[in-house]
């Protein structure tokens, strides 16, 4: 059976919502969030407004994404996760062009988010003084 592309509003809830529960699950990347997110509520609708806003151009997204992730204790490898899961979610429920889309934005958003996090640390590349 095909499955359906994401459509709307509702779809990003659901897999925002279920892609959430899977990294709340998770034993590398679930401690990282448990130890930055106290009260899901408020980031959740934060997700929902970016995922609507980059998907649908809808306005509504207001923050600075890469500011909350520069402190936290991360590395390739929980953006490897991170995207793993969120394939996974997408795949789960979704194909089509937006989901196609999604997954694109994604890996993207974790490769800058990368780049940028070793450029603070100090990458390997370089020596901090």
């Amino acid at each position: 059976m095909m499955k359906a592309d994401i459509k709307n509003l509702e779809d990003i809830v659901l897999f925002v919502d279920k892609f959430y529960g899977k990294i709340q699950q998770d034993d590398l990347v679930g401690p990282v969030f448990a130890g930055a997110i106290q009260d899901w509520a408020p980031h959740l609708q934060q997700m929902y407004r970016f995922w609507n806003a980059a998907l649908f151009g809808v306005p509504g997204f207001r923050g600075n994404p890469f500011a909350k992730h520069a402190p936290l204790a991360i590395d390739a490898r929980h953006f490897e996760r991170w995207l793993t899961l969120f394939n996974e979610t997408i795949d789960g429920d979704f194909e089509g062009e937006m989901a196609s889309d999604a997954k694109n934005r994604a890996q993207l958003m974790a490769k800058m988010f990368l780049q940028r996090l070793s450029g603070i640390n100090g990458g390997s590349s370089r020596v901090v003084v």
